[in-house]
Parts: C-alpha cells; structure tokens; sequence
C-alpha cells in the first residue's frame, strides 16, 4: 500500500531563513544588475525609441495615418486598449482575491503582478488618449465639469465615459494597493543602505515606518480594506470595458455575453504575461528559491480553467449567433471564420482554445520552457482575438456599399511598439530599483515552509 506524505511541498525552497530572504531580496536593488539586464532594457529602450518616433507623427499629423477608414473606425488603437487592460487583471486578481481567500503561494507573485498592473494600464489609456487627436484641445471633455466651464456634462449614458470612471478608479486603487504593500520593505533597504542618497531616497519613500506594532496593525487593516475595493473592479473593469461593444447594434458585438466572457479572457492573458516576466526575472535574478515550480503550475491552473471558460464563451457566440435567426448576425460569425481574415481567427482559436490544453499533463504544466513560449502564445492569441471582434465585425456590416479592409500602417505598428517599450523599460527599472519579492509577506511562511522543507528531507 502506497503511503501518501501529508507533507505539502514548501512555497520557498533552499532552507531560507529570515536573514536570507533580506539578503537575497535586498542585493538585487543594492548591486549592479547582471549583464542580462542591461541587454534586456536596451532592446526594450529600442522600442521605446522606434514608438516614440511614430508617436511624434501622429500627434503631429493626427490618427489619419493610421489604416483607419470610414467603415473601420476602429481597429489597431482599441484593439491594443483592451489587450492592455486585460494584461493589468491578474495582478489585482492575485493581490486583492487570493489575499481575501487566505492564499499563501501568492506572496512570492504578488509584487510584481502588482507592478504589471500599473504599467499595463498606462499603456491601455495611451491609445484612447492618442484617438482623440489633438489631446491639448479637448482630453479634459471627458470629465463633468460644471457649466460654469462653459461646456456641457459629459454624456453619462456612453459606456465610453464608464470607461473613464472605471480605469481610473482602478489603476488609482491598483497603484495605492501596490504601494502600501511596499512600505516596509522600502523601510528594510532603508536600513541596509550604505550611502545618504540611497538612504534618504528610501526613508522617503517608506514613510517613517519603523516596524511597531502599531505600523504592522494598521498595514494589515488597510491592506483588507483595499483588497475588498479591489475586488469588485477585477470584475467591473473589463465588464465596462465590454459595454463598449455590446450596447451597440453591430452584428458580433450586440451580445449579453461578453461581460463575462471578457473577465474570463482578461484574467487568462493576465496570467499568462505575469507567467512571461516572472520566468525572465527568476532567471535573470536567480530567485528559483522564490519563484518556484509549484508557482508556475498554479497559475497554469488558473490558464486552464480561464482559457476553458473563453473556448465555451467562442462556442456559445457561434451558438447564439445561429439560434437567434437574425441573418446579420449569422453571416458576422460565418465571415469570421471564412472570410478575409478567417486566418486571424483560427489564430485566435488555435492560441486560446487549444493550446492551453497541453497544461493538463503535468509534464508541460511544470516545464519551464514550455510555459514560457505557451504564456507567449496565449498573449498572441488573445491580442487576435480582439483584433478579430473589432476588425471582422466592422469591415463588413449591414451595407456591402460600405464594405473595406483594414490595413495597418508603420504608425499603427510603431504606436503599438511604443507601449511595449514603455511597459517592458518600467518593469526592468522596477526589478532593479524596487524589491520585485514582498519580502515582508515571503518571511510571514518562512517558518512553515523551512519545517516542510527539513521533514521532506
């Protein structure tokens, strides 16, 4: 008879003990970065430079050099603004719920899934910003400003406005929750510095924390208090962001679906570029002891259950789409998978759909390399998959008089470039400036995990 261990396997392997985990943690900030860093941000600071470059020109010469037309109005620019959204769920999704549901193998995650979040939404509220064209004559019509100002309010019926209210809300409670949780370990590299300037950045920075009781009651309290706000908007955010489609008449948007539908598929991207960067930071600042194989295969888990829930949601769309009778409909969905772009969508249902079935055997689950190119194309697919809702259901509506194609230009393609340079530049800078392990939260299971770790020996 087979004698199962009630052992479970420890969250942070090595035999850590405290002082190893300051250590470990706080070297990555006091030394000079690895060679490995430096390559990584100049390609990312490369980007950076092409994007700018573009971006110059289009505010210059406005969005008409984009590929827009008059029938597809939107395309590269919205399509990239939900991507960019999407990218920014998990890392409240891992702060906010699993700190809710007691969940300890989010500790060593948390942090910079946090400081994806915050990156990725500057980078989604880029492009509605930049589709208004002349951002110095009219950015500020977006809020209720009183008649006093000499204009009307704003049109509180446009999900388009919700939009304003929601990302705004949510990178503000994002980025005060990513923060706080910061605090004290600003305050231990605070302590450790060996020069005034590092010093005195840092002592600003955590706030006078000195570690009392007092400090450690009222950091708890107030973590809860913004875990159960940011809670909601895991939910809310893409929720709005999905009115955007469904309360319009356009054949392929006009679903009730799509609420949900666009959760799911935002915490499935979201996982999986959290996978993408914590596999090069656990390489590239060997935290293998931190960051460990049972963390990977929770949060491939999580990408089979989210990809699972969007394949059902692609089903039900085709479904609807035949039961309701309504041609329109019917002939959107038939062009999408044979039509012009028929090749973006089985992109889509190849990257989204199938792929993330092979994290069912266990073998893949925890291989590191397969992870790593699978979170790539779940990424790739979910981008298409907004590309094929946006593109496909605009090209060809209820006028074939009006019928077009949709073709990216180099603005289009430097534009998009440009948030990546900026998205992947803020997270190195933070890997290398900021503790990118919540060492305060990392000690708290120390205790555990050493006993697990010495009784598996």
């Amino acid at each position: 008879m087979e004698v199962v261990s009630s052992v479970r396997t420890p969250l942070v392997t090595g035999a850590k003990t405290l002082g190893d985990v300051t250590q470990d943690i706080c070297v990555r900030v006091e030394a000079k970065p690895p060679k490995t860093w430096f390559l990584a941000i100049s390609v990312s600071l490369s980007l950076l430079a092409i994007g700018t470059y573009t971006l110059f020109f289009t505010v210059w010469d406005g969005i008409g050099v984009w590929g827009l037309n008059k029938t597809v109005g939107w395309a590269w620019d919205i399509t990239n603004f939900v991507w960019w959204v999407g990218i920014g769920h998990a890392g409240t999704l891992i702060s906010a719920i699993l700190l809710l549901f007691r969940q300890k193998w989010r500790m060593s995650i948390n942090r910079a899934a946090e400081a994806m979040t915050i990156f990725a939404v500057i980078c989604a509220a880029f492009f509605p910003l930049v589709h208004m064209g002349r951002l110095w004559l009219g950015f500020y019509w977006v809020f209720p400003l009183p008649n006093t100002f000499g204009s009307l309010w704003v049109n509180f019926n446009s999900p388009l406005l919700w939009d304003v209210f929601a990302i705004s809300t949510y990178f503000t409670v994002s980025l005060v929750f990513w923060y706080i949780g910061l605090i004290p370990d600003f305050a231990t590299i605070r302590d450790r510095a060996k020069n005034k300037v590092s010093a005195a950045i840092y002592g600003a920075l955590s706030f006078g924390w000195i570690g009392s009781a007092k400090d450690w009651s009222r950091f708890e309290s107030v973590s809860l208090i913004l875990a159960g706000l940011a809670t909601p908007l895991v939910l809310s955010v893409h929720t709005i962001v999905s009115f955007d489609f469904a309360t319009s008449v356009i054949p392929g948007w006009h679903t009730t679906i799509f609420p949900p539908y666009f959760v799911a598929g935002a915490v499935f991207s979201g996982f999986a570029m959290v996978l993408t960067l914590l596999l090069i930071t656990r390489k590239v600042y060997k935290l293998e002891d931190y960051i460990t194989i049972q963390h990977i295969e929770y949060m491939n888990i999580i990408i089979i259950v989210t990809g699972s829930i969007v394949g059902i949601a692609y089903l039900t769309e085709l479904f609807m789409a035949w039961y309701s009778g309504v041609p329109a409909e019917q002939y959107a969905f038939l062009n999408r998978a044979t039509g012009p772009y028929w090749w973006a969508y089985a992109t889509m249902m190849t990257c989204n759909v199938v792929t993330p079935q092979l994290f069912w055997f266990k073998k893949i689950r925890t291989s590191l390399w397969a992870t790593f190119v699978l979170s790539i194309v779940v990424n790739i697919g979910m981008w298409f998959e907004r590309f094929v809702i946006i593109v496909t259901s605009l090209h060809r509506d209820y006028l074939p008089s009006s019928w077009a194609m949709f073709y990216p230009t180099f603005y289009d393609i430097g534009d998009y470039l440009f948030t990546f340079g900026f998205f992947f530049t803020a997270f190195f800078l933070f890997a290398k400036f900021f503790p990118v392990i919540n060492m305060a939260e990392v000690k708290s299971i120390i205790k555990s995990t050493s006993s697990s770790d010495k009784a598996l020996k």
